[in-house]
């Protein structure tokens, strides 16, 4: 083993790290909650899913105005205040859903959290990715972005737990939100600010240079256009192969697999563990083979997929399917985190990566209830197969054309018009 592999982390690198990685997981769980128990949630406020499915869009809408007010306040003073606030302010309201007296004020809550949602990863992820050694950022970026998916995991088997064992409300789960995200809190507040934040406001007042003059670089407006659209199409291929699933399992019209609640949850943990090897192993894989070639592997390897994940009839090649579709979805997914960091101005870092994933995600975000409308007229299999392939061959052009800094050395140059030789070429 090389002595780079038994480089260990230390106490505030790890800290950092595990303050993120646990708060993308903790806003994972909750917003995934919503989808687990959507057809519960019509039923206490007797309207179809397909208003309640609203909830995610108006989520994932309000995501990149907490990325754009917490980022560029991060790049302002710091990470560590931030992203305390940004934890208490959604763990808050998260809980505060349990109480939600009708559907009006859960959509109000819900569009207020996910504005708490949209600061988190950016922050985290910019926090931990400068902290974290650039020799071993691949593998890091995988195990971060998995949260995601180890958060879905975590809703579902609480969604298995108070619902289906208990025989409790959805409101519950709700309610239980708040005790994991107090841990994060406690853990923040353990970490020191970012070096790499020190060192770039340094340079900045150094070179008298404004954060105003980086964000309207022509290169840098240019490369986040580009980074919009690649998230764009990376939130649909997520979106579109996990939010709708859970309900097409169990659904018993419009070509749904009619498997019990019990079974689609059971399946949804398959498939979330899939997701997390795929983060880990591709992840870990782009710091050798590059950013950008293992997110296209990952893509060319999900489009065989998919008949097998949306067409099967058995609840074994189901769960086979969904297992192997989301080892390659959050197989690319897992490069992220250190592709956006390494692509983002020093100076800009906590608004930039966060921001361009962020207006991604907006754009994305009537998914959900475009495969509802779907499925309702073509059926569900369809609705899944429809809106996955063009989104795999979406994001294989677009991180074709692209460019990347895969190893860079944050804080070590000026990165604020091209971040690397890489990026200049390629891989």
């Amino acid at each position: 083993m090389s002595t780079i592999q038994r480089t260990k982390l230390t106490k505030d690198q790890r800290n950092s790290f595990i303050a993120a990685q646990l708060g993308w997981t903790m806003d994972a769980f909750d917003y995934f909650l919503v989808i687990l128990v959507y057809a519960d949630i019509a039923k206490t406020f007797h309207i179809g899913k397909g208003e309640v499915a609203f909830i995610t869009t108006a989520t994932l809408i309000m995501r990149p105005v907490g990325a754009l007010l917490f980022g560029l306040w991060a790049d302002r003073i710091g990470r560590r205040i931030p992203l305390m606030v940004d934890v208490g302010m959604y763990s808050i309201v998260g809980f505060l859903c349990a109480f939600a007296p009708n559907f009006t004020v859960l959509v109000i809550l819900r569009m207020i959290y996910g504005i708490g949602m949209g600061g988190e990863w950016g922050l985290g992820a910019a926090l931990a990715m400068e902290k974290i050694p650039a020799e071993r950022r691949g593998f890091f970026s995988g195990l971060l972005q998995e949260g995601y998916s180890f958060g879905y995991l975590l809703a579902t088997l609480a969604s298995l737990l108070v619902s289906n064992w208990l025989g409790l409300s959805w409101r519950w789960l709700f309610g239980l939100s708040i005790i994991p995200a107090l841990i994060i809190l406690i853990l923040r507040a353990r970490v020191r600010e970012s070096e790499v934040w020190e060192q770039s406001k340094e340079k900045l007042r150094v070179t008298q240079t404004r954060v105003r003059d980086i964000l309207t670089s022509p290169a840098v407006i240019r490369r986040f256009i580009y980074l919009v659209l690649l998230m764009t199409a990376f939130n649909w291929m997520s979106h579109g192969t996990q939010d709708v699933y859970p309900t097409f399992l169990s659904a018993t019209s419009h070509g749904g697999a009619g498997l019990s609640t019990v079974a689609a949850k059971w399946i949804a943990v398959i498939y979330n563990i899939g997701a997390i090897l795929g983060g880990l192993i591709f992840g870990s894989l782009s710091q050798r083979y590059g950013r950008r070639y293992t997110i296209i592997f990952c893509a060319v390897l999900g489009l065989p997929i998919v008949p097998l994940f949306a067409y099967s009839k058995t609840a074994a090649m189901l769960c086979l399917g969904s297992f192997l579709i989301q080892v390659a979805v959050q197989g690319a997914w897992g490069v992220i985190p250190a592709h956006l960091s390494e692509m983002s101005p020093d100076a800009i870092r906590g608004f930039y990566p966060g921001v361009t994933y962020q207006l991604g995600n907006l754009l994305a975000s009537l998914n959900l209830p475009i495969q509802e409308r779907l499925a309702e007229s073509r059926g569900y299999p369809f609705a899944l197969a429809v809106t996955a392939v063009p989104v795999f061959v979406a994001v294989i052009f677009l991180t074709a054309i692209g460019k990347e800094a895969k190893g860079i050395r944050f804080g070590s140059a000026d990165t604020s018009a091209a971040p690397g030789p890489q990026a200049a070429g390629g891989t």
